[in-house]
C-alpha cells in the first residue's frame, strides 16, 4: 500500500493530473470523463474513432471513471483473476523497493533514530489533515457529506462484520495483540506512566479517527454533489476510497496536483509511520531472544538490512499484475479471527493464568500505589475480568456465523484463494497449541500445568535497581527459607515475633515402615540455622510404628513449652 502511495505521489508531480481525463493509453472506451456525451453520436468528439463501431453497446453498459481505470489498468495493471498472477509490475515492484529502504535507514540505528523520525511521521498528518479539511468545508456539497457521516445507522449494528470490522480496526490502529505496543513499552523507563498512556493513546487515536472522517466525507459529499448522484454510491471502502474515489475529487479542484502531492505524501507518512514500528517489532522480538549473537553493531545493522530485504521479496507477489487479488486475501483473512483469538489468549494468560491481582501489584510496582490509581483499576478490573473476554469471545462467535466467501469486489475467489485464506488464519494461531502439546510431551501434563500458572523464578523487573518488594532478592531468600524444596519453615521471624529468641528451623522429615525403625523409634533430623544438625526421636504408640497426632519431639531444640 505504501508502494501505492510512492507512486501516486510521483505520479502527482504534474502540471495536469494523469487521471483527470480518458484520453491515456491505457483507458478504455467505457471510460467517461467530464467531456464525455454518451447522448451524441460521438461520445469522444473524435478523440477515440475505434470505440464508434461498439458504440451501442458501450452505451448501454457501466461506466468507468478516469481514477478508476487508472488504478486498475495503469498502476495495477490487474488481470482477470487470483489464478493468474501476470508478472512483476515493475514500477509499483520499484516503489516497494524504495519503500523498504527508506524503512532500513530508519531502523538502522534501532530505537534511537526510530524515536526522531517518529515526532515527524507522527505530527506532520494532522497539519496536513488539517489543510485538507479547511479545503474540504470549502467545496460545494461538502456539508451532505458531512451529515452522512454523522447520521449513525442503527439497523448495521445487527451485522456481526460491523463489530469485526471494528475491533480488527482498534486492534490495527493501536498495534493491539500484535507485539508492537510490548516492543515499543520494552524501551521506557520502569516507571514510566503507563496508567497515563493507556488512557491517552487510545483516545488520540480514536479522536484522530472521527477528525479524519471530516476530511474524507467533506470531500466524498463534494464528489457526490458533482457526479448528481447519492452518497451511498460515491462512499467505498478499502483501497478503492483512497486510490479511486479521493483522487477523482482531488482532480476536479482548483491546484489538483497540489492537493494530490499532499494528500499522498500524507497517506505515505502515515503507512510509514505504521510500518517503522511493525518492523521494529520483529527485529526487536529476535535480537531480546539472542542478545548475545547481536552485541555486534554490525551484526545488529546486517540483521535489521536482512529483514527488510526478506520483507520486500515477501511483498513481491503483491507487486504482480495480479497482486492486488492477493493483497485483499491477505487483508481479509490475517485482520480478522487472528487478532480476535490472540487478543482473547492474551487476557486469559495475563488475567485468569497469572493472574489479576498479581498483574495488578506489577503495575503498583511501577507507579505506586493512590487512591487514583484504585479507582481506575475498578475499571479496568471489570474490563479486563468480564467485558474484554465476553466482547472478544461474542465478536469472534458471531463472525464466525456470518462468514462468507472472500470476495474482491464482484470477484469471488476459487476453492484454492479460499482454503489459502484459512491457512493465512491458521498460520499465526497453530503455534499456540502447538508448542502446548509440545511441552506437555516433553515435561508432562501435570508439571506443564504447575509450570505455566506460575512465574519463572527469575521473572521480575529487568534492572536490579528496580527489583523491589516481592522480586528483591532479600524476599526471595526469605521466601526460599520459609517454602525451601526440602522441607519447610517450623516458624517465621517476622511472623512470630514473640518466638524471635527461637532458633529458625528447617527439618528434614523421612518416612520409615515400622521394619526400619531401630529400636522401635523413628529419628528425624532437624537442620540448624547455624548449620549444624540436630537429632530427635518422635514418640510411638503401641510399638505400631504409628505416630499420633499429639507426639511431640524429645529433642528440646524443636520444642520450647507451648511452642508446637
Amino acid at each position: 500500500v505504501i508502494a501505492w502511495c510512492l507512486y501516486y505521489l510521483f505520479a502527482s508531480m504534474t502540471s495536469y493530473l494523469p487521471w483527470q481525463d480518458c484520453d491515456n493509453e491505457w483507458n478504455t472506451c467505457s471510460c467517461a470523463d467530464a467531456t464525455t456525451n454518451f447522448s451524441s453520436s460521438d461520445p469522444w468528439k473524435g478523440r477515440r474513432p475505434d470505440c464508434l463501431a461498439d458504440l451501442a453497446s458501450i452505451k448501454n453498459g457501466s461506466k468507468n471513471t478516469p481514477s478508476s481505470e487508472y488504478f486498475t489498468r495503469k498502476v495495477l495493471g490487474v488481470t482477470d483473476s487470483w489464478t493468474d498472477p501476470g508478472g512483476l509490475k515493475w514500477d509499483v515492484t520499484l516503489c516497494n523497493l524504495l519503500a523498504w529502504i527508506i524503512v532500513f535507514l530508519v531502523l538502522s540505528k534501532g530505537i534511537k533514530s526510530l524515536g526522531k523520525v517518529v515526532y515527524f511521521t507522527a505530527t506532520f498528518p494532522y497539519v496536513l489533515l488539517t489543510v485538507l479539511l479547511v479545503r474540504g468545508l470549502t467545496l460545494e456539497g461538502s456539508h451532505e457529506g458531512v451529515m452522512y457521516y454523522l447520521t449513525p445507522n442503527w439497523e448495521r449494528l445487527s451485522d456481526a462484520s460491523v463489530w469485526s470490522d471494528a475491533a480488527v480496526q482498534i486492534f490495527y490502529s493501536l498495534s493491539a495483540c500484535s507485539g508492537g505496543l510490548i516492543a515499543m513499552a520494552s524501551y521506557n523507563k520502569f516507571n514510566n506512566n503507563v496508567l497515563r498512556d493507556s488512557l491517552v493513546v487510545p483516545l488520540i487515536n480514536c479522536l484522530t479517527s472521527f477528525y479524519a472522517g471530516f476530511v474524507i466525507f467533506s470531500v466524498l459529499g463534494f464528489m457526490a454533489n458533482y457526479k448528481h448522484d447519492t452518497m451511498e454510491h460515491v462512499a467505498k471502502g478499502g483501497p478503492g476510497l483512497t486510490f479511486i474515489v479521493y483522487p477523482e475529487a482531488l482532480a476536479q479542484m482548483p491546484v489538483a496536483p497540489l492537493w494530490a502531492i499532499l494528500f499522498f505524501f500524507m497517506m505515505a507518512t502515515l503507512g510509514f509511520s505504521s510500518q517503522f514500528s511493525i518492523t521494529e517489532t520483529v527485529i526487536t522480538g529476535v535480537m531480546d531472544e539472542f542478545p548475545g549473537f547481536f552485541s555486534s553493531r554490525v551484526k545488529r545493522i546486517l540483521f535489521r538490512a536482512g529483514v527488510c530485504a526478506v520483507a520486500f521479496i515477501l511483498g513481491l507477489p503483491m507487486t504482480c499484475r495480479g497482486g492486488e487479488y492477493t493483497l485483499n486475501l491477505m487483508d481479509t483473512f490475517v485482520g480478522g479471527f487472528p487478532l480476535l483469538f490472540v487478543g482473547l489468549f492474551e487476557i486469559i494468560a495475563i488475567i485468569y493464568v497469572y493472574g489479576f491481582f498479581r498483574f495488578k501489584r506489577d503495575i503498583e510496582l511501577m507507579l505506586g500505589s493512590n487512591i487514583v490509581i484504585s479507582a481506575f483499576f475498578l475499571y479496568f478490573g471489570a474490563t479486563w475480568l468480564l467485558i474484554s473476554p465476553v466482547a472478544l469471545l461474542a465478536v469472534i462467535i458471531f463472525k464466525a456465523i456470518q462468514t462468507k466467501p472472500a470476495t474482491d469486489g464482484s470477484y469471488v475467489y476459487p476453492e484454492g484463494g479460499q482454503a489459502l485464506g484459512w491457512l493465512i488464519v491458521l498460520a499465526p494461531l497453530i503455534w499456540i497449541p502447538v508448542i502446548f502439546f509440545f511441552e506437555a510431551f516433553r515435561n508432562g501434563l501435570g508439571k506443564l500445568l504447575k509450570k505455566i500458572n506460575s512465574p519463572e523464578e527469575n521473572w521480575g523487573p529487568a534492572l536490579s535497581e528496580n527489583k523491589t518488594g516481592r522480586y528483591s532478592d532479600e524476599y526471595k531468600e526469605r521466601m526460599k527459607q520459609r517454602t525451601g524444596s526440602n522441607g519447610y519453615t517450623i516458624s517465621n521471624p517476622e511472623e512470630h515475633s514473640s518466638s524471635e529468641k527461637y532458633a529458625r528451623l528447617q527439618a528434614t522429615f523421612v518416612t520409615s515402615n515400622q521394619a526400619n525403625i531401630p529400636n522401635g523409634k523413628e529419628e528425624h533430623t532437624v537442620d540448624m540455622e547455624n548449620g549444624t544438625k540436630q537429632n530427635g526421636t518422635a514418640q510411638v504408640k503401641d510399638g505400631t510404628g504409628e505416630t499420633g497426632t499429639s507426639g511431640q519431639f524429645q529433642n528440646p531444640a524443636f520444642v520450647k513449652d507451648d511452642d508446637k
